[in-house]
């Protein structure tokens, strides 16, 4: 019997691998580019790796991904754990007759506008979307006068203006002022949307993420993570840690909150990664992303749980409660986690990284995992797009894990050749 997943996280592929074949199956990984698993390839275990199939397809053209699929004997699951492939991916459940979410809930939860101007109608947010167009009106005056008058009027400042589909903290512009407003409103008319621009207030806070598991409505908070963000301008994450130490009312607070959240937005079973911003009124919604959480997300909380948490992604692939929602286990059962994400300083072509060879120096057991390999080209320094790589490092708590991954990650360089340089 075979599990498909369609395309995966970076990082997890070698977890999710083992989860298939403790639940007796195989894995078939259907990708348009192996070369993202490069380093989870390279560090399976025996098991994992007697257990992987992949199928080298075009992952965007889903009537390829179908025939694909047709092909892979005894297919049970599909796992969909992307952003981008998620709405092709329910699309292609429903059509094989795979256990899957409804593809109508994940069209909705793709959409970022739709989202917050429901929870806004159902009094689960203070803010509502507006939709902004981003045709230029004039040769001479592409930053939009009228829109930057409506958002004025109906949002206010400061606000958000962000892509409906985006993802990686791409097309992202807070705007404070309205000098700020205009010219993000024409850098918006010059770029490519996944889904199409929108505003939204700008919550002032934290920002964290809420890691869930739901099965049929019902949902259990697996722990919350932390989440740095860059000086603004720019919106790119720059570490985390897991899980976060709330009290228990507040925890409580949250638990009910994520639920309602959810519930409300349709997502009932499955993963989910809620971002939000603790205001000073409370909890203010980000985005769901109804997956387990990107960059090392997935690993801080097998780590912290004590448990191998895709073997949940496995269960629900195969349309069966998760064992974990019922499981004992907290995110104290074991440790906890930061990790830092390094970023070059300049644009040019990677050549590797510096540093690398002294983590071991570092308390917390320091590891490295890369996004990038030397010989590639950085074009893009605000959002997480230019990662390299990413340092995790463990403690007892996550704002000890969170002290000692910066520690390490301070001493890594990216070295980069500038387009001058040779």
């Amino acid at each position: 019997m075979t599990i498909a997943a369609l395309e995966a996280l970076t990082f997890g592929l070698g977890r999710l691998a083992e989860a298939a074949c403790a639940a007796g199956h195989r894995l078939c990984l259907l990708t348009g580019d192996r070369a993202v698993y490069r380093h989870e390839l390279a560090h399976l275990t025996p098991e994992a790796l007697a257990a992987l199939d992949i199928v080298d397809v075009d992952t965007f053209d889903e009537s390829a991904c179908a025939a694909a699929l047709a092909a892979v004997p005894d297919l049970r699951g599909l796992v969909n754990s992307t952003d981008t492939w998620s709405v092709p991916g329910a699309d292609l459940a429903a059509k094989l007759g795979l256990p899957g979410p409804d593809p109508a809930a994940v069209r909705l939860l793709r959409d970022k506008s739709r989202v917050r101007t429901l929870l806004h109608e159902r009094g689960l947010s203070r803010g509502r979307a507006l939709a902004v167009p981003v045709s230029p009106v004039s040769p001479t005056d592409p930053s939009g006068p009228s829109s930057a008058a409506e958002i004025l009027r109906e949002i206010g400042l400061p606000a958000v203006l962000k892509d409906s589909a985006g993802t990686s903290s791409r097309n992202v512009w807070p705007v404070r002022d309205e000098q700020q407003l205009h010219a993000a409103l024409a850098e918006a008319a010059q770029r490519a949307f996944a889904g199409r621009l929108f505003a939204e207030p700008f919550f002032s806070g934290p920002v964290y993420s809420a890691e869930t598991l739901s099965w049929e409505g019902e949902t259990r908070l697996l722990g919350v993570l932390s989440r740095q963000m860059s000086p603004e301008p720019s919106v790119r994450e720059e570490a985390a840690a897991f899980p976060v130490a709330f009290p228990d009312p507040e925890l409580g607070l949250l638990q009910d909150w994520v639920g309602r959240v959810l519930t409300t937005a349709g997502h009932d079973t499955g993963f989910a990664h809620v971002e939000f911003v603790l205001t000073a009124e409370g909890p203010e919604l980000v985005e769901i992303n109804r997956r387990i959480g990107g960059a090392l997300v997935g690993e801080a909380l097998c780590r912290a749980l004590g448990t191998n948490v895709y073997e949940a992604m496995v269960d629900t692939a195969l349309g069966r409660r998760p064992a974990l929602l019922d499981n004992p286990v907290d995110a104290t059962s074991g440790p906890a986690t930061g990790f830092v994400l390094v970023y070059p300083d300049r644009r040019g072509t990677l050549t590797g990284w510096t540093g690398l060879d002294t983590l071991s120096d570092f308390p917390g057991s320091p590891e490295w995992y890369p996004t990038a390999l030397p010989g590639r080209r950085v074009e893009h320094l605000v959002d997480q797009r230019g990662c390299t790589g990413i340092v995790l490092a463990e403690a007892t708590t996550s704002e000890l894990a969170l002290h000692r991954a910066l520690s390490a990650a301070g001493s890594v360089r990216p070295v980069v050749a500038a387009d001058d340089e040779g």
